[in-house]
This record gives structure tokens, sequence and C-alpha cells, in this order.
């Protein structure tokens, strides 16, 4: 999968995926439906001030929730797909599992992100 999407290494054990292109991005999703595993999809954009403040916390989650599946989609970059998820402000986490949305976070909100990954990982 090289080519496909980019590991951000900001935090030594960062395990964020970035996807780059709207195609390469809708093949991992549908792939993803197969998989009962959470997705958290990362909606933020590189001008975003709460945005770059919730980086350091989802490479820090990344590494803790090993079990579960961290993804940024930069909104300027892949607009078609932040529209399709009906995202409105950044940075928005939505909460997917088994190519379903389960829930949506719109908030730089630490604690009620990490909630709700306790909540819906299992």
């Amino acid at each position: 999968m090289g080519a496909s999407h980019s590991t951000r290494k900001h935090g030594k054990n960062s395990k964020v995926t970035q996807f780059h292109s709207e195609q390469k991005w809708k093949l991992h999703f549908e792939d993803s439906k197969q998989s009962n595993k959470l997705m958290v999809i990362d909606f933020s954009a590189s001008w975003c001030g709460p945005c770059r403040f919730m980086e350091p916390i989802i490479d820090e989650f990344s590494a803790k929730f090993t079990d579960v599946e961290f993804v940024k989609i930069d909104v300027d970059e892949l607009a078609d797909v932040a529209k399709e998820f009906g995202i409105q402000s950044m940075p928005t986490f939505v909460f997917v599992k088994n190519g379903k949305e389960v829930d949506k976070l719109n908030s730089a909100d630490r604690e009620e992100l990490e909630r709700m990954i306790y909540k819906y990982r299992l």
C-alpha cells in the first residue's frame, strides 16, 4: 500500500494514516467495511489552530489504542470526502464501524474524544 497513503511520524509511536487522494481513500474505505475495527477519521485543515492542538493528542491515542484505526483527512485537499461526511467545522472526528458512521465529535475536546473511543472501540 506504499503509495496509497502516508503515515505521519510526529510522535515516535504515531500510527495515524493520512490520505492525499480521493480514489485511494475510497478504496481504503471500501476495504474497511469488512472490518469491525473502529476507525476514527480526523477531518482537519493545516490553517486550523484547534486541529494543530489536537494533532499530538491523536498521535498519542493512535499509539495507545492499537485496536483502533486513526485516519487524517485535510478538508481542503479532499473537499469531496469532507462533503460526503457533512463536515462543517474543524476539527471533526467521525467514528466509523463496518463502513457506517456511528458518531461524530465537532470539537477539540481531548476528554470527550477519549471517552468516545472507549465507547465505540469494542
